[in-house]
């Protein structure tokens, strides 16, 4: 879609640097966050011709008029909530009818999954509670609450999940390895084609690390009811 004077809103902005580069492409941007830091870190990064607007909000009620947005979007927060779709709720409340949503979250089905209850459940997890989706799931959820699936893609990481796991865990020992070694970069030069024809065959969906929905606001859609409950889970 086109970018030039689209509002757009990115929930859980944390250090705001998508918002800031859909900005910088032509969009109206807006960055909440629930924490004043990012919304101070965002703010030091901000030139004088930067067209984006810093808000200190909840996600779970969002402090805008219902069809205010073009777009909204969030990566790496929806997996934080048990009660996600409250959260959905409130990002088609306030899209504009036609307007574009864009979810993105780990995929379950990963080692990192295995490996990341495990350390949750011996508290050693450095982003509270968490949970993942399979592509089908996220989809149907957007649907439930008025959205036409527009696509999904995932992403492998370069370096590696493997990698970058073993590089945190060498770190206590006083080992540091490079966040980004020349032999995974020219790997990814050199597979950069063939990842993206793997990319877009569904089944390849399944072993990504990440796992992201595009969808479109129906018109005259009726989401369902907020579930109600606990709403963070320990997003930070």
């Amino acid at each position: 879609m086109p970018l030039a004077g689209a509002l757009v809103l990115e929930v859980g902005a944390g250090t705001g640097r998508d918002a800031l580069d859909l900005a910088r492409s032509g969009a109206r941007a807006v960055a909440l966050d629930y924490s004043a830091a990012s919304l101070r870190l965002i703010g030091r990064q901000l030139g004088a011709g930067d067209s984006m607007s810093l808000v200190c909000g909840d996600a779970f009620a969002l402090p805008f008029p219902d069809g205010t947005f073009d777009v909204v979007f969030h990566q790496g927060l929806l997996e934080h909530f048990r009660n996600p779709d409250d959260l959905l709720a409130e990002n088609a409340r306030v899209l504009k009818p036609g307007g574009v949503i864009l979810v993105d979250v780990p995929q379950r089905w990963h080692y990192y999954t295995l490996v990341k209850h495990v350390l949750i459940a011996l508290g050693r997890w450095f982003a509270g509670w968490e949970r993942e989706y399979s592509v089908a799931e996220l989809e149907r959820m957007l649907e439930r609450h008025g959205f036409s699936i527009v696509g999904s893609y995932g992403e492998w990481f370069n370096p590696p999940m493997w990698y970058r796991m073993l590089r945190r865990s060498l770190r206590p020992a006083g080992i540091r390895l490079p966040m980004y070694p020349r032999c995974f970069a020219a790997i990814g030069r050199a597979f950069s084609g063939i990842e993206r024809r793997l990319l877009e065959r569904r089944i390849a969906l399944y072993t990504t690390v990440v796992v992201g929905t595009v969808a479109r606001k129906r018109e005259g859609a009726r989401p369902p009811a907020a579930a109600g409950g606990a709403r963070d889970e320990g997003y930070r």
